[in-house]
């Protein structure tokens, strides 16, 4: 089985192509103003009516109230919600049976004892993301280019398909996933020339590498 990949906080056409064209299996959205990645609806409205069938359209979020995600989702045809933020467990489900979509939720590692958060998301969200936890009083809970010790989830199972996301890169993604044994892989400003400006060919590049790695 190959590797899916996301390529998360696209903001333009040409950028979204190139994922596409790549073989991005996720397409990710943020919304979340404080991001340099953050698009309004009607932008990202646009961007999502172009995503072909088979592609999982992602909307990243960030702590959302439900009138939030009520304007994401009334504007944009969106496959999956990702929760980026302090939800509780009960909130994701809150979520997921208000909204009736799949949802992913991020949980941020930094050291062992913050694996044993997983456990209770599993029970109620449809996909874990296991990312960099992000530094105390970072403006952004993702997408700051951090790694973490892939060694702390070598052989882990979990009852949940998961993704693996922080400081992945088309250097360093192969032997992440050689050491994790991840079969998901989430990438956003590895594949970044500057804060929120995707480069066509490093998205092309990330995906080369995952799949000689797959």
């Amino acid at each position: 089985m190959s590797v899916r990949v996301k390529i998360c906080g696209l903001t333009e056409p040409r950028t979204l192509a190139a994922a596409v064209a790549a073989g991005a299996a996720y397409v990710g959205l943020v919304f979340f103003p404080k991001s340099p990645r953050h698009l309004e609806p009607d932008a990202a409205r646009a961007l999502a009516i172009g995503v072909p069938p088979g592609v999982a359209k992602v909307a990243l979020v960030v702590d959302p109230d439900d009138a939030a995600l009520e304007r994401i989702l009334r504007a944009v045809p969106i496959d999956m919600v990702q929760l980026h933020g302090a939800e509780s467990p009960a909130r994701v489900r809150e979520i997921r049976a208000r909204f009736g979509l799949p949802v992913m939720k991020a949980v941020g590692v930094a050291e062992a004892a913050d694996l044993a958060a997983i456990a209770s998301y599993e029970a109620v969200a449809d996909q874990i993301l296991v990312d960099a936890r992000a530094p105390k009083g970072a403006a952004l809970p993702g997408g700051n280019g951090l790694s973490f010790d892939w060694r702390l989830i070598a052989g882990r199972q979990w009852q949940k398909p998961w993704m693996l996301a922080g400081g992945l890169t088309p250097a360093n993604v192969a032997e992440a996933i050689r050491l994790t044994g991840a079969r998901q892989v989430d990438v956003s400003s590895g594949v970044e020339s500057a804060p929120g400006v995707k480069d066509p060919a490093r998205i092309a590049a990330f995906i080369a590498a995952v799949q000689t790695a797959g």
